[in-house]
């Protein structure tokens, strides 16, 4: 008989939507925009929407799944 092949890991295109929309820190934390700032704004606080500017870092099992897509992982 002939020898076996090693079994390699599958490797994981860049999820290119992913990428656009998320960030991963030095850390490993997703980091991602808030939403909710596209349109309807005249009606919002300036509290709000400056609260909306900023960025949150996301965890769990989701984030993972995104980190995996990014090609992070």
């Amino acid at each position: 008989m002939g020898k076996r092949k090693p079994k390699l890991k599958i490797k994981h295109k860049t999820h290119k939507g992913a990428k656009k929309r998320f960030k991963v820190s030095a850390n490993g934390k997703l980091l991602r925009k808030q939403a909710g700032k596209r349109h309807l704004n005249s009606s919002k606080s300036g509290r709000r929407k400056q609260r909306l500017r900023q960025t949150v870092a996301e965890t769990g099992k989701v984030a993972r799944k995104i980190i995996i897509a990014l090609g992070e992982a």
